[in-house]
């Protein structure tokens, strides 16, 4: 390694610790490939994933433009050099990858790669995706590779813990798709729970102000406004539950958009004033913003359904290289030595299970009638 033995160590770590930050697998992807771009300072980088079809279920690049892997078109399919890391399993160190007899060409607006150096990832006996370096960026006489056997021992070791950091974020995504399975059990429950019983309610004071109307009006007037604010509470409560059950659009408007819709719609459903604020945030990990969403859900849920609050407001600020939610309401707030019937109550327990879960702190400040803030933290990637 042309830095020495010292400074390829310290890259190698910083490299490991940045896979290490990531549980979903396209940042994941992404940080393999960077990092090994930047490890063996190559001038472009990609990572396959192959699929079950002769094709690749994701296909990550570093090096290449958004415009131009746009001009490129569909993805590559499993041939030539990268069918035989797939299907051979075995490092392909190439000084032109032009004019090896298993190239079969790129499309018009790829970019032009000579010496080339590839790796299977494997999990075992399972290939689980190939990693792609080519042009390194040194003086390369005729005919010779620019990546060295020192190069191919380097990316070995980091396409191994590539393969454990792939695996953790795919068991890792296994595991909130049946996290996001028991919420939507738990919202259809208490939706079923807290409009029928509004619904209820709402039928037993119709029945009564019926029986009341021709012998005693007066009443029969009263049991009707309640028959209003019974139905009323019911149309909140559905709102409320559709916002909590409709996917959170993260993906396409990022968090500070997502939140900002959603409070939006409970300031419109509630009677109490829901605002939200932002200042200055980056994107962060996608684990990281799905966590933020949910803490701030469960916790407006509190604030506008258990504390009677006028007032709850939402705020989102960056925080060094990360960023911090913090919901205040001016209700009722609670006694927090009481944590352990608290904590059930509120949802702080499962709060503070999923900020940790990213890397990032919850605290909670709270007196009876004195509002309660929840805080959240997270690192940022």
């Amino acid at each position: 390694m042309s830095q020495g033995p010292r400074s390829g160590l310290a890259a190698v770590s910083s490299a490991l610790l940045a896979m290490s930050r990531h549980l979903e697998v396209r940042d994941v992807l992404k940080t393999i490939v960077a990092s090994a771009r930047e490890l063996l300072d190559a001038q472009y980088a990609a990572l396959g994933v192959p699929d079950d079809h002769g094709g690749f279920a994701q296909f990550v690049v570093d090096g290449v433009s958004d415009d131009q892997w746009k001009a490129i078109g569909p993805l590559p399919r499993q041939h030539g050099i990268l069918a035989a890391m797939l299907q051979d399993a075995k490092p392909q160190r190439l000084a032109d990858v032009r004019t090896d007899p298993r190239f079969e060409g790129w499309p018009s607006a790829h970019p032009d790669l000579a010496d080339f150096l590839g790796l299977p990832i494997r999990d075992g006996d399972e290939v689980i995706g190939a990693l792609f370096l080519a042009n390194k960026n040194c003086p390369k006489p005729e005919g010779t590779c620019g990546f060295t056997a020192d190069d191919e021992e380097l990316l070995s070791i980091l396409a191994q813990h590539a393969a454990i950091a792939l695996t953790n974020a795919r068991l890792y995504e296994r595991s909130r798709e049946l996290t996001i399975a028991e919420e939507r059990s738990r919202l259809a429950h208490e939706l079923h729970d807290a409009v029928s019983q509004k619904l209820f309610s709402l039928r037993l004071t119709a029945q009564a102000a019926t029986a009341l109307v021709d012998r005693d009006p007066s009443r029969a007037k009263g049991e009707l406004q309640q028959v209003a604010a019974l139905a009323a509470e019911a149309a909140d409560e559905l709102r409320a539950a559709v916002v909590e059950l409709r996917p959170a659009a993260l993906d396409e408007d990022g968090l500070v958009a997502t939140l900002r819709t959603q409070v939006h719609v409970l300031d419109r459903a509630h009677t109490a004033r829901v605002t939200f604020t932002a200042h200055g945030v980056r994107v962060l990990p996608a684990a990281q913003e799905e966590a933020l969403l949910r803490v701030a859900q469960e916790a407006l849920h509190n604030a506008l359904r258990h504390s009677g609050a006028d007032r709850v407001d939402v705020t989102l600020a960056r925080r060094g290289g990360g960023a911090v939610l913090r919901v205040t309401d001016d209700g009722g707030g609670f006694d927090p030595r009481a944590i352990r019937r608290a904590g059930r109550h509120l949802g702080l327990v499962s709060m503070r299970d999923r900020a940790s879960g990213v890397g990032g702190t919850l605290t909670v400040e709270s007196a009876p009638g004195k509002g309660t803030t929840i805080e959240m933290e997270v690192p940022g990637g």
